[in-house]
């Protein structure tokens, strides 16, 4: 591998996975840029705690390259692990001990990690997620999300360059969410990058500002989220009680329309939405007054990209969990 750019956190080049017969992870090649909040987003089953794993040297991969903070690995792993915190398949914490406990006997366990600042470090980390006024708690007292922000709070014990984040919000409740999303956006200002993995689309939307999308072990899209809603396909949608004549009019223009039944209000029926792609080279305006010219009684149209959920939909073929 030729020496990553300065500006990537995570590098891969062609890294797979297999299992036997069974290809987990297929030629990957992802691109993190450091500084971000980068969504690894996938159905479940789709490869990536497999990569993750491999990311942190918890697995040891079939083939491929791994640059990790500038450093190729495995040969290097010594030397970046300290660098990296991570929160991998739900923390692990004695029940019977206090939150701060839990992390100072985590923090001992570390040999990088300095018997002298240890308690200030616990007491900083325990601020930083919101946690000081619970530090003397036992843990079997917490709620899953005070135990998701403990499980981070490990994790920022040291100065971290990059955090590796498994599923952070999965079986939280509303307000657990927003804690953990809020915690997630604030890593980044001292410059950490943050590596989120979800099947949660709304997360990946209100947290990252890059993703990647996985299908079946395979990369299927990764950029900023502008860019990646800029691949998908601009849209009308039209609405008029006259469907059947407006498909006419848009077949007649190259446009295949879907029509939506609306909604029934108080007992009478709202009027019909068609939605169909719009080529490069049909313009609105065009369409608008073909409607109106052939008797087309238009009340409402409107031209907008595709959403996030519509690309991932498209690119995996199947649906992702968009709220919780």
């Amino acid at each position: 591998m030729t020496a990553a750019a300065p500006e990537l956190a995570i590098e891969t080049r062609q890294l797979t996975k297999t299992f036997g017969r069974q290809t987990v992870v297929n030629n990957l090649d992802l691109a993190v840029p450091r500084g971000s909040v980068f969504g690894f987003l996938g159905p479940n089953g789709s490869g990536k705690t497999t990569t993750i794993r491999m990311l942190l040297g918890l697995a040891s991969a079939t083939s491929g390259e791994v640059r990790v903070l500038g450093q190729e690995l495995p040969q290097q792993l010594p030397g970046v692990l300290p660098r990296v915190g991570a929160l991998i398949e739900g923390p692990g914490f004695y029940p019977f001990l206090s939150g701060s406990a839990n992390l100072i006997r985590l923090d001992s366990a570390d040999r990088f990690a300095s018997p002298a600042t240890r308690r200030k470090r616990v007491a900083d980390a325990l601020e930083r997620v919101g946690l000081t006024h619970a530090a003397g708690k036992k843990v079997k007292a917490y709620s899953l999300g005070m135990k998701q922000r403990l499980g981070i709070a490990n994790a920022l014990l040291t100065p971290r360059e990059l955090i590796v984040l498994d599923e952070p919000t999965n079986g939280l409740d509303p307000q657990g969410t927003r804690e953990v999303r809020h915690l997630v956006r604030s890593l980044t200002d001292q410059g950490t990058t943050v590596f989120v993995s979800s099947h949660l689309l709304a997360e990946i939307e209100q947290m990252c500002t890059h993703a990647a999308v996985m299908r079946a072990g395979n990369l299927v899209a990764q950029g900023s989220l502008d860019e990646l809603r800029q691949t998908g396909q601009t849209r009308i949608r039209l609405v008029t009680p006259d469907a059947q004549l407006a498909l006419g009019v848009l077949a007649g223009l190259g446009l295949a329309a879907d029509v939506e039944a609306p909604p029934e209000r108080g007992g009478a029926s709202a009027d019909p939405q068609l939605i169909a792609p719009l080529p490069e080279e049909v313009a609105a305006e065009q369409i608008v007054e073909a409607l109106v010219a052939n008797g087309v009684r238009v009340r409402g149209f409107t031209v907008a990209g595709s959403t996030l959920e519509d690309l991932f939909v498209a690119l995996t073929g199947e649906g992702f969990d968009v709220a919780q």
